[in-house]
């Protein structure tokens, strides 16, 4: 019974995580806060530092290191835990407000291995930033708070979809009809794309940015719903992005919670796992290594012989 209130309380912390960390920023940006107030310092790469130390650092926004200073030197090897906290999704192109038959859309291209038959029909939020002309930034969060509008990918009626029916489930909503349903009023005295120009009349009252800015945007498509407890016994956690923030967070919370370990440890919550570990916030990246490197490096130490006494915990769902 105590272990099963004591896997309750920590779902809670779960669930907070999964309704606050829905992109690679947001939990980046999430994880960060929670380090912070453990009392973790950034890392800084030339400091010599000591055991029980705990540092850590944000590669571009989007991944996580974290480590606690062991008592053994480095060249006796880290011991790392690792897992990603990208999720499948969709993303809007560079150019995605387009209009026809009197309706505005959203162009997208999924990310990660998307099952498309779920993301039809069900209301999706738009969490992201823009980066405006004149270079501040400005983050959009739409379809999150009570008050905010959703949006959808509309599919068809049943007794529209007899062809649709007969197909198979992977090809029965092809990746180019995943256009998110934007709106239907136009703009007042618009001859040509007035459905269009309402939307973007919109965007740029609430957030002063223009159609050329999408092209600067990096915008992530999500569902809109928080985690919730699943079934009458509340055994399961339901909400989106269990892959992979089911490994990222207790990682996260192990390596909060250590204390005076043996050999440094090393958290390191990662990006495009989805998509083939690229892009300096992936794995394929030299991220981690460098920051090993410059521990070593600032202690004296062999970075060499420190990797090949290391050992990994590699985590996915």
């Amino acid at each position: 019974a105590d272990v099963k209130e004591k896997a309750a309380a920590f779902a809670e912390g779960y669930k907070a995580f999964l309704n606050a960390a829905k992109t690679e920023r947001e939990a980046a940006a999430a994880s960060e806060k929670l380090l912070l107030e453990a009392g973790y310092e950034k890392f800084e790469p030339k400091k010599t530092y000591t055991p029980g130390e705990k540092i850590y650092f944000i590669q571009e926004h989007k991944a996580v290191v974290a480590a606690t200073i062991g008592q053994k030197p480095f060249e006796e090897g880290f011991r790392l835990v690792i897992a990603h906290i990208d999720s499948p999704r969709l993303d809007l192109r560079p150019t995605p407000l387009y209009e026809s038959d009197h309706l505005s859309y959203f162009k997208t291209h999924y990310y990660g291995g998307i099952r498309k038959y779920q993301w039809v029909t069900i209301p999706l939020a738009l969490h992201g930033v823009v980066i405006k002309k004149n270079g501040e930034t400005v983050d959009v969060v739409i379809g999150e708070d009570e008050s905010d509008p959703v949006i959808y990918i509309n599919d068809l009626l049943p007794h529209l979809g007899q062809e649709q029916n007969q197909k198979p489930l992977g090809t029965a909503i092809p990746a180019e009809n995943l256009n998110l349903l934007l709106g239907t009023r136009p703009f007042p005295g618009a001859d040509k794309d007035a459905i269009k120009l309402n939307i973007l009349s919109l965007l740029n009252e609430k957030y002063g940015i223009t159609e050329r800015d999408f092209t600067r945007a990096e915008i992530e498509v999500v569902p809109a719903h928080k985690a919730r407890d699943v079934g009458f016994d509340r055994s399961m956690v339901g909400g989106y992005g269990h892959d992979d923030r089911v490994d990222a967070y207790p990682a996260l919370m192990a390596e909060i919670e250590t204390r005076n370990p043996v050999h440094t440890t090393v958290c390191v919550l990662t990006d495009k796992e989805e998509i083939g570990s690229d892009g300096v916030t992936g794995m394929q990246s030299m991220y981690v290594f460098h920051f090993m490197q410059l521990l070593c490096r600032a202690a004296g130490q062999d970075d060499i012989l420190a990797f090949q006494n290391s050992v990994c915990l590699s985590a996915d769902v």
